[in-house]
């Protein structure tokens, strides 16, 4: 079972109104992970976790959020599925600043997101290292455990008066907490005023292959770009999937700022192919997913290559679906329910049937001729267990008296 524990501590504002919370992500030993370290294991479960849904019922609804990242998160894409107007980029004073990441904090920045900088000790080091973000930062969170009084003056001298917020953090006392509200922050978090709580978030959702074929309905049904929007936006898996699959297509050379931006780009055709591709890569648990992928890519082109000016299209889409009962190990009656397909892919997925019928034949009968004569070639490597098997799958029936 997928469990990752969310930690949330609030942060107050100078009339002790509650302000945001701050989300620390935690591993099944309570050890603290990160978005960063997620992307490699438990994205999806945190991406989950932290979208508008599932936000609301973690926080209140509309309360901002603060989640940490560095140098790695900022690379991976993760954070465009997020809100800009829910969450602050809590920028580790541990991160390492070089130009490029820079680059990516201020085009963040640009995008409308909040920025604020973590466990600011006001020494000059410090100072020196964050001076490149100050022109785009919009809350500093000031350590008063680790800041030297005076330091810590200089620093709030430096940005009274600007945009610039100031956060005292680590409020352990009652006598701190009116220390430094008298000298003027505007924010305050530590465990005087309030005790982090861990929430424990169990990964449970539609199977993936029901989503993207209801998301395939979608786009076949022809509805809105915000219609198309707003239903990937509830899949934050598939979100990211869906940019970082842009991100790394050298055609579209482009900072992302939206989802409505990717489908536009895209363009339903190759939204649609990119979506099946996903299906049959990234949502089977089935070990000969990838050979199958490809075989059914292979069938897919060889099917539009054959098939008129005006039904490439079509070809192409019937010749990926006829191999949706194979990737999931799943009658594809099943499948189809949840979708409503143009007649002529549906009567070549579920009959066999229609104007694509030949074509099939004609690819089934070429990857037949090849898989025999690579069955041939390695016969004796073969497992007879696993040969009766395929066999018996197959309807095949067996004469026991010839063993």
């Amino acid at each position: 079972m997928n469990i990752i524990h969310i930690s949330k501590q609030k942060i107050f504002d100078s009339k002790n109104q509650l302000f945001a919370y701050e989300l620390v992500f935690k591993d099944d030993e309570e050890n603290e992970t990160g978005l960063a370290c997620s992307v490699k294991g438990t994205s999806q479960l945190i991406i989950s976790s932290i979208t508008s849904k599932e936000l609301d019922k973690i926080l209140l609804p509309k309360t901002l959020a603060f989640i940490n990242v560095n140098e790695e998160v900022l690379q991976k894409g993760i954070l465009d599925v997020l809100d800009k107007d829910r969450f602050v980029l809590n920028i580790l004073d541990t991160i390492n600043l070089d130009d490029k990441v820079v680059s990516k904090i201020i085009q963040y920045r640009k995008r409308g997101f909040r920025l604020c900088l973590e466990g600011f000790d006001s020494s000059a080091e410090m100072i020196i290292k964050f001076r490149r973000l100050f022109n785009f930062i919009d809350i500093m969170k000031m350590d008063v455990v680790l800041s030297e009084p005076e330091n810590m003056k200089k620093v709030m001298a430096k940005f009274k008066d600007t945009r610039v917020k100031l956060l005292a953090q680590n409020i352990e006392t009652k006598e701190d907490y009116q220390t430094y509200l008298d000298m003027g922050f505007d924010y305050f978090q530590g465990y005087f005023l309030d005790r982090p709580e861990v929430i424990e978030i169990i990964g449970s959702k539609e199977p993936a292959q029901i989503i993207i074929l209801q998301l395939i309905k979608i786009i076949k049904d022809d509805y809105s770009t915000q219609a198309l929007e707003r239903f990937i936006k509830q899949q934050p898996d598939l979100s990211y999937k869906l940019i970082q699959f842009l991100n790394n297509t050298k055609k579209f050379d482009v900072i992302i700022t939206s989802l409505t931006q990717v489908i536009t780009l895209m363009g339903r055709d190759t939204l649609l192919r990119w979506l099946l591709v996903y299906l049959y890569s990234e949502a089977s648990k089935n070990p000969a997913s990838k050979t199958i992928l490809q075989l059914a890519l292979k069938r897919a082109e060889r099917m539009e290559k054959e098939a008129s000016l005006a039904n490439k299209d079509k070809a192409y889409l019937a010749g990926m679906f006829s191999m949706l009962g194979s990737i999931f190990e799943t009658d594809v009656k099943d499948l189809m329910k949840h979708i409503k397909m143009d007649a002529d892919i549906t009567s070549l997925v579920l009959e066999k049937k229609g104007i694509f019928a030949e074509s099939l034949e004609r690819a089934e009968k070429a990857e037949k001729e090849y898989l025999k004569k690579v069955m041939m070639e390695n016969f004796e490597r073969l497992n007879t267990q696993e040969i009766i098997y395929t066999l018996q799958d197959g309807g095949v029936s067996i004469d026991n008296e010839k063993f």
